[in-house]
C-alpha cells in the first residue's frame, strides 16, 4: 500500500504480505487439526504452529515505517496523522465489529460498543466467535497510533536512547505484571504490557538504520536470508520451551516479545534495503498480497472456518499431503479473492480521502547585520 508522506517502498508490502500469511498458516494449521488432520509435530515448522508471531511482525513493521517517515518530515502534523490512521482502519474494522454484534445478538448490552476502543480486553465482542477473532490487534494498534507522534517527537529530540529508556520500563512492567497475573502468558500476548515493546523496537530499527543506509544495502542480501533463518531458529526455541497457551504461566513470556520483535526488526531492515530484482509476476504478486493484507488479515479466519464447516477435510488424491497441500492452496487463493474485494470495496474508497501529515519545518531565516 502506498504512503501519501514517504517513497514507496515495495519490500515494506512484501513484508505486510508475509505476516498475514504466517498469521494465516498458523490459523489453517488449527483448522486442519481440528477436522482430525495430522499436526506438525517437529519444533522446526514453529513459524507455522506458533504462527501468531505474525502480529509480531506487523508490529514491529507499523513502528518501522512511522518512523521513517517522522525522521523524513521531522514533524507530524497530529491531528492529520490520526485522521489517516482512521481511514486506513476503522472502516473494514467496523464492519468486523457489526458481524461481531450480530452474531452476538441475544447477549449483547449497550456498553458493549465501548469495546470498539478494546477489542483486546475483557469479553469484547469479537472475541465471541473465531469469526471475528483476529480484531483483537486492531485496538492496540489504534492505541500505537495515537501516542505515536508524541514518541517520535522525543526520539527525534533525544535520539535512540530515550526508546531504550522506554524499553526498559517496559521490561519493569512486565516483570512486575508478572507477579499478580493469574493468565500472564494470555495478557503479554494480547495486551499493552506484552506488544508495545514490539512497537518501539520497530522505530529503534528505524532510527538506528538512518545513516546506515548504504551498509545496509550492501550486505542486504546476506541479511535478509540470514534473519529469516534467525526468525524460523526463534520460533522453533518458542515452540519447544514455552507454547503458547492462553492459560499458561511462563517466565519465557516476559522476555519473548523484544526477542521476537528483535528478530524481525532484523529482517524488516534487511529486506527494506534489498535493492535485488525478483520475478516481475513475483514482485507484483506479493505487493498486491501486502496492499490487501489488512483485509486478508481480518478475514482470513472466517473463511478458514467456514470452509472447514462446509467441506470438512478434502479427500481427493488419496494421499494426505497432496490432499492437505490442496487444501491449503483452495483455501489461501479463496482468501486472497475475498480479501481483494474487501480492499477494492470498503479499505480503498477512504484510502483515497487521506491526506499528507507529514511538516517539514522551515528553518528561520538568518538575521542580517547592521552595517
Amino acid at each position: 500500500m502506498k504512503s501519501l508522506n514517504i517513497a514507496y517502498n515495495p519490500r515494506l508490502d512484501q513484508l505486510r504480505w508475509l505476516a498475514a500469511t504466517i498469521v494465516f498458516l498458523y490459523h489453517f494449521h488449527l483448522e486442519y487439526r481440528g477436522l482430525g488432520g495430522a499436526p506438525l509435530a517437529s519444533h522446526w515448522w514453529g513459524l507455522v504452529t506458533e504462527g501468531h508471531t505474525g502480529v509480531g511482525l506487523f508490529f514491529t513493521l507499523s513502528g518501522f515505517l512511522f518512523m521513517q517517515i517522522a525522521l523524513h518530515h521531522r514533524q507530524i502534523v497530529y491531528r492529520d496523522f490520526v485522521r489517516n490512521r482512521f481511514l486506513r482502519i476503522f472502516p473494514l474494522f467496523f464492519a468486523i465489529f457489526l458481524l461481531a454484534t450480530s452474531i452476538g445478538r441475544d447477549s449483547f448490552q449497550p456498553q458493549d460498543l465501548l469495546y470498539l476502543f478494546a477489542t483486546n480486553l475483557g469479553l469484547a465482542p469479537t472475541s465471541g466467535t473465531v469469526v471475528t477473532g483476529a480484531a483483537w490487534t486492531i485496538s492496540l494498534e489504534f492505541l500505537f497510533y495515537l501516542v505515536f507522534p508524541f514518541l517520535a517527537r522525543f526520539a527525534l529530540e533525544q535520539g535512540p536512547r530515550y526508546l531504550v529508556k522506554l524499553l526498559v520500563l517496559m521490561v519493569f512492567f512486565k516483570l512486575a505484571a508478572f507477579t499478580v497475573n493469574a493468565k500472564p502468558t494470555l495478557m503479554f500476548f494480547s495486551t499493552f504490557v506484552g506488544r508495545f515493546d514490539q512497537f518501539l523496537i520497530g522505530m529503534l530499527a528505524a532510527l538506528l538504520l538512518q545513516g546506515r543506509e548504504e551498509g545496509a544495502r550492501r550486505w542486504a542480501g546476506v541479511l535478509a536470508p540470514t534473519a529469516l533463518l534467525l526468525a524460523v531458529l526463534a520460533s522453533a526455541i518458542q515452540s519447544k520451551y514455552a507454547p503458547f497457551d492462553p492459560a499458561g504461566k511462563n517466565e519465557f513470556w516476559i522476555w519473548w516479545s523484544l526477542a521476537e520483535s528483535t528478530v524481525w526488526a532484523g529482517l524488516i531492515v534487511a529486506w527494506s534495503s534489498f535493492q535485488g530484482r525478483l520475478p516481475a509476476l513475483l514482485e507484483r504478486a506479493l505487493c498486491h498480497g501486502g496492499k490487501i493484507s489488512f483485509s486478508f488479515y481480518l478475514l482470513h479466519m472466517a473463511l478458514l472456518h467456514l470452509l472447514a464447516q462446509r467441506f470438512g477435510l478434502l479427500t481427493v488424491t488419496g494421499n494426505v499431503l497432496a490432499d492437505a497441500l490442496l487444501m491449503l492452496a483452495l483455501s489461501y487463493a479463496a482468501t486472497w479473492a475475498i480479501a481483494t474485494l474487501s480492499y477494492n470495496t470498503i479499505e480503498e474508497p477512504f484510502l483515497r480521502m487521506r491526506r499528507n501529515y507529514g511538516m517539514t519545518p522551515v528553518e528561520p531565516a538568518t538575521p542580517m547585520r547592521a552595517r
